[in-house]
């Protein structure tokens, strides 16, 4: 499913919604909710919506557990921490137990890290494949989508749930969630804003199917919904 929004705005208010839904089925049919978050500046205001009424009153936060899709391997107070970003946004402004809310903290050991990640969703989702019931993603104007970047060598492990990659563009380490794990997913929404982003989601959506190169290609939900929520100037370039 394909939704334009007119503004970034917008965009935000629908995914805000789509979460308190969504939260709100998962409460009722298994009683917890387990989201995975993203970062960027799309992501934090659909979270500052999230923090206050009326959608703020219309969440079991109790019934909430916390991941994160991928994190960059930096200090917890590093302003490009997607952590800190989610915790200053939502976390610390709505009633969710500290025990459960699970950061990725990876900047000491990234494949350390990525490993501990891994035995926690085993953990927590009963050692069977991790089945989140949302996990909400954005989209690079290089094609990638949480830390999956293009022609990166982590693209080919098709069994994987979590790995550490190190970005050279950006002279950084990051951990993400891989493909295994974001395609159980019961929903997964990519958040799209921006002329920028124009080009690359008519190739990721339109284009021959190249992971490689146009890795968020990868995210096909195996029995879950895909939802892409773009606003006007993203999608401006889609027929």
């Amino acid at each position: 499913m394909i939704r334009t929004l007119p503004d970034p705005e917008a965009l935000c208010r629908a995914a805000a919604e789509l979460f308190v839904q969504q939260a709100q089925l998962s409460v009722i049919r298994r009683q917890r909710f387990a989201v995975a978050l993203s970062g960027g500046q799309t992501p934090r205001r659909l979270y500052e919506i999230l923090a206050v009424p009326p959608l703020r009153d219309a969440v079991a936060w109790n019934k909430i557990h916390v991941f994160w899709g991928d994190e960059r391997c930096v200090p917890s107070g590093d302003q490009r921490s997607n952590v800190r970003m989610a915790r200053e946004a939502l976390l610390d402004r709505i009633p969710v137990p500290p025990d459960q809310i699970h950061p990725i903290s990876c900047d000491e050991n990234p494949a350390q890290a990525a490993r501990q990640y891994g035995d926690l969703l085993h953990d927590f989702f009963g050692g069977g494949p991790p089945v989140f019931d949302l996990i909400l993603l954005g989209l690079g104007e290089d094609g990638h989508t949480a830390s999956l970047f293009p022609q990166a060598e982590i693209l080919n492990d098709q069994t994987a749930w979590t790995a550490s990659v190190y970005v050279k563009a950006q002279k950084m380490h990051r951990v993400t969630l891989m493909p295994a794990v974001i395609n159980r997913a019961r929903l997964v929404v990519f958040l799209v804003s921006g002329d920028a982003k124009a080009v690359v989601l008519k190739a990721v959506l339109n284009a021959p199917a190249d992971p490689l190169r146009l890795p968020a290609q990868l995210v096909r939900p195996r029995t879950g919904e895909l939802v892409w929520l773009a606003d006007k100037a993203a999608a401006a370039q889609l027929a």
